[in-house]
This record gives C-alpha cells, sequence and structure tokens, in this order.
C-alpha cells in the first residue's frame, strides 16, 4: 500500500499534465465521511466523446471502526480487552476509475456529473495491546461505485463541488502479521475466515459524502 499511493498521484500527475488541453478539465480536492474521515484527490476530465468523460482519483479515510467490539477470536470480546486499555486503529486507501456523464448546467453557475466504475481499496487495521503487542489485519479489495457529483462556480477557474456516493467492495484474502514477526492468511474458502472476517471492520457496502474545491484547467 505504501507504494500505491505515490504511484497513483503520479498517474494523476501525467493525466492534469495530459489533459491541460482539454476544455474544462478539474483537478478536485474532497474531503468528508466515508466509514470515517475521509480526503479524496481526483481529475475529472470532461466531454471525452460528447457528455461522456473520465474521473480518475484516490482516496484515503481514518476508519471509525477498526476491529469489531463484539468479535471473539479465542479470547474473548475484543470489547473487554478495550475496557482494559487495547487500542484500535484502520486507514483504508481507494483508488477509483470511472465513466462520467454530464447533466449540464441544472441551475446558473451549477453543474452536475454522474460517474460509475471500479474500484480497487487497500484496508488495514490493527489491534493494539501495549507491550503485549498488536495485531494487524490487512486485505486488497476490488469493488465498483457510483454517485454523482455538483459543481458551484466561484471567481475565476475555481469552484465548490460535493460529492454523494456508493461503492461496494467483494471480499477477498485476509492477511494478518503480529509485532513479534508472525504472519498468516484466510482466503475466502477457509475455515477460519468467517472469525477473522468478522474481526476486521472493512467496508462492504460504503456510503460517501463530501465536499471541497475544484480547479478548472
Amino acid at each position: 500500500m505504501k507504494k500505491l499511493i505515490p504511484l497513483t498521484l503520479l498517474a494523476l500527475t501525467a493525466t492534469t499534465a495530459g489533459a491541460q488541453s482539454l476544455n474544462g478539465v478539474q483537478l478536485g480536492l474532497t474531503g468528508g465521511y466515508a466509514s470515517g474521515l475521509s480526503g479524496e484527490i481526483f481529475v475529472l476530465t470532461p466531454n471525452v466523446v460528447g457528455p461522456v468523460g473520465v474521473k480518475v482519483g484516490v482516496a484515503t479515510t481514518r476508519a471509525a471502526d477498526a476491529i469489531n467490539d463484539d468479535s471473539d477470536i479465542g479470547s474473548g470480546k475484543f470489547s473487554a480487552a478495550k475496557a482494559n486499555g487495547a487500542t484500535e486503529s484502520g486507514m483504508h486507501t481507494v483508488t477509483s476509475m470511472d465513466a462520467t456523464y454530464s447533466l449540464g448546467e441544472v441551475a446558473p453557475g451549477v453543474n452536475a456529473t454522474l460517474y460509475g466504475g471500479g474500484r480497487y481499496g487497500a484496508f488495514n487495521a490493527t489491534e493494539s495491546y501495549g507491550n503485549s503487542g498488536s495485531v494487524t489485519y490487512s486485505t486488497n479489495s476490488f469493488g465498483v461505485g457510483a454517485g454523482a457529483m455538483v459543481n458551484y462556480a466561484l471567481t475565476g477557474n475555481l469552484g465548490l463541488v460535493g460529492d454523494l456516493g456508493v461503492d461496494h467492495f467483494f471480499k477477498n484474502t485476509i492477511n494478518t502479521t503480529t509485532s513479534t514477526g508472525g504472519s498468516d492468511s484466510f482466503t475466502t474458502t477457509d475455515a477460519g475466515y468467517q472469525a477473522i472476517d468478522n474481526r476486521f471492520v472493512r467496508p462492504g457496502t460504503n456510503f460517501k459524502a463530501r465536499v471541497g474545491v475544484t480547479y478548472n484547467f
């Protein structure tokens, strides 16, 4: 995942540089909620073929809930461990590529765009027990998503944008690592997958709402 973010940002930069000669290309930065505090950077190239365009983005989210409090993998519920000082944290990184459809100006200065396409998510969560060590869960999953964006033109090339959407990610192999160097993998057909799947909180169907700014080239 450490390599995914810079590679994606490099692709976004290349896309922006190559698209600057196209009228209306947008570079956007949004923040809001998507299973936790979330932000996204995207490049939208509208009207590639008629009203159809392309949107590429990368989003990161600090998980609001990383470990299921009610899960028990043999040592009692995690809620009991939290009561004794255990902590949890998690991060989601989602790369998206969408086809877009411009609805044009739906009100003075306001443009609306529909989008839908593929997702690739890198998810991880850690349960930590202080000096007793920690366990980290991770998985990479493909998904699909759709949504709508509304952009309000400000002065010059700047605009305000609102983004509402939903993504769905498919289950995949879950990897576990411990602070002592141990590791394991659980495929979706393994007998122990259900318990680990219940322990590790990450998006299945994920609703998102973000607002931010855009710059039009």
